[in-house]
């Protein structure tokens, strides 16, 4: 773990890792964020909890009754879900997603001095203009991170199969810290490696998903439209790539490509744990007029001219490190 104590020594992605993001999609770094930041950033998750957790006691990490639930976008409640979007601007949150080490690695991938700042103090994500009423929150409509996300242990049934998605707002980059140390199937971000390069392709705008607008008086149909292709496309990946936990301890960040398929893992740990995880989007500047162009043939067109050139073979120590399945393509 970081030593707050001590002067943090920043670095760059090597060749072989930017090489590594460009084929998987996603990009895992060990030990980044300090204890102190993550353990700052518990406390306000804390400050939210639902009546029935003790944050001391173990025992009461259970999924959320219903009488405890909110549907409110800035602090939403639901079964095994915590998400906590009101502190989304404060410095606190806003210094990681500045942090030295962290920019240095997003500039890497899309330029340098071409991402798009947070603004302290702005206007967190769920504070205004949902996506369609009761529909879910737009992280684009955000001046911060997306927040702070929880899971709370619950064994999944036999039958309850992973549902990969991929996300409808616009943005570059994903990125996923690990505030407390997460185990192997504890709910910890998952991800389809390589789907990115399959599914970018079959949408007809190259960060966008189009969407159903919401008419008070036709309420039957609204949301994201998934084209045809790209919905056949997730069976087959679902059916032919094993995905991979992104399991680890306090501090860890993932980096992930805004088309790979995803989800929020189960959390079926034998030991009671909390996932929980801050989660945030680097948008290059431009971001606004980018997003009118229709995917390009050279899916990595309005990223950094080193990734671009990152072509590096994977050796198998890297492939261990980002746990990757061997037997992956």
């Amino acid at each position: 773990m970081v030593n707050d104590k001590q002067q943090k020594q920043i670095s760059p992605l090597d060749d072989e890792e930017l090489s590594f993001f460009k084929r998987y999609g996603y990009l895992i770094k060990k030990q980044v964020v300090s204890a102190k930041s993550c353990h700052a950033l518990c406390d306000q998750l804390w400050q939210t909890a639902p009546k029935h957790l003790d944050r001391h006691n173990p025992g009461s990490w259970r999924p959320i009754p219903s009488e405890y639930g909110s549907s409110d976008p800035m602090l939403s409640l639901n079964d095994t879900k915590w998400q906590f979007r009101g502190a989304g601007t404060t410095p606190e949150q806003v210094s990681i997603m500045k942090d030295p080490q962290i920019i240095l690695w997003a500039e890497q991938m899309l330029g340098q001095g071409q991402i798009r700042e947070p603004i302290e103090n702005g206007k967190p994500m769920g504070s205004w203009g949902t996506a369609w009423p009761d529909g879910p929150v737009d992280p684009q409509l955000g001046e911060g991170t997306r927040g702070i996300y929880a899971t709370l242990p619950k064994k999944a049934s036999s039958t309850q199969a992973d549902l990969l998605h991929t996300d409808g707002h616009p943005f570059h980059l994903g990125v996923v810290c690990l505030l407390d140390d997460c185990p192997p199937d504890s709910g910890a971000f998952k991800i389809w490696p390589g789907s990115h390069r399959r599914f970018y392709p079959l949408f007809p705008m190259q960060y966008d998903q189009a969407r159903i607008p919401f008419y008070p008086h036709m309420p039957s149909h609204k949301g994201i439209i998934h084209p045809k292709d790209y919905l056949q496309e997730v069976t087959k990946v679902q059916q032919d790539t094993n995905p991979v936990d992104c399991f680890g301890e306090r501090g860890d960040i993932v980096f992930w490509h805004h088309r790979l398929g995803h989800m929020a893992g189960y959390n079926n740990s034998d030991t009671p744990t909390i996932r929980q995880a801050l989660l945030f989007d680097y948008c290059h500047k431009d971001l606004d007029t980018l997003r009118l162009s229709a995917p390009h043939p050279n899916m990595w067109n309005d990223w950094s001219a080193q990734l671009q050139q990152a072509e590096q073979a994977i050796s198998a120590e890297t492939s261990e490190l980002q746990q990757l399945n061997q037997s992956q393509p």
